[in-house]
């Protein structure tokens, strides 16, 4: 081919297309990774308002309960006990006791339904004696008795200590009893009712032998004894 010296006047030759390769992150799904982050965070917003929503008007609901109802704690009390024999030999325990107790319920507006009443009879932690009572109803502002009777017989091994500890007690005419009731309760206000509950009440009595009584000075007779609750084995079933 010829060297060109002159000028050129064929057509125009347009200039290199220059391509460019497409980004991997592209406009459009930036834009949509935006919108997503707005929708998500609206959605953990609105989730937050409505539980605080939620949180407030339980609040609410049970401050007026309370302040309408002003729930009392039940209130338990043995105010006697007969015990006219409790002998030890063979291995096993010879007893009779008889007890009165008393449940007081101080609420104006609550009632309480005792559908069964458990009660055991434990001597150093051993038990000894059990009966069932109940079912009944207790209005507001009431003071119920109940009577458990224990009168029987059981082979109850003691230990060394236990056996101790009793012949202790046998000599001063005394002895550490323990009655322990398992209630399953339901409560009632108005026309409303409970789930039942489960509470358990300890009563730690000094239960003197009666036929000793009359040999023995006033101090020595029974002493009418509160009894506690066991808040840590309570449970709603």
């Amino acid at each position: 081919m010829s060297q060109l010296n002159g000028a050129y006047y064929g057509p125009s030759i347009p200039p290199p297309k220059s391509y460019r390769r497409p980004s991997s992150g592209g406009g459009g799904c930036g834009c949509l990774s935006c919108c997503c982050g707005c929708i998500f965070n609206c959605i953990i917003s609105l989730i937050c308002k409505i539980l605080t929503t939620v949180l407030i008007i339980a609040a609410v609901l049970v401050f007026l309960f309370w302040l309408i109802v002003r729930p009392n704690v039940l209130k338990f009390h043995v105010s006697d006990a007969s015990l006219t024999r409790f002998t030890f030999s063979n291995n096993t325990l010879h007893y009779n006791l008889a007890l009165n107790v008393s449940i007081r319920n101080p609420n104006r507006r609550v009632g309480v339904y005792y559908d069964q009443i458990e009660a055991l009879a434990l001597y150093d932690d051993v038990r000894f004696a059990s009966q069932t009572l109940g079912p009944f109803f207790q209005h507001t502002k009431n003071t119920t008795f109940i009577n458990p009777l224990f009168n029987g017989q059981r082979v109850t091994p003691l230990t060394a200590e236990q056996g101790s500890h009793f012949e202790k007690e046998n000599g001063a005419g005394i002895f550490s009893i323990d009655l322990n009731l398992f209630m399953n309760v339901r409560f009632k206000f108005l026309f409303f009712k409970s789930h039942t509950v489960r509470p358990k009440i300890r009563c730690g009595l000094h239960v003197p032998l009666k036929s000793r009584n009359a040999t023995t000075s006033p101090d020595a007779a029974f002493q009418a004894t509160d009894c506690d609750w066991i808040y840590k084995r309570w449970w709603i079933r």
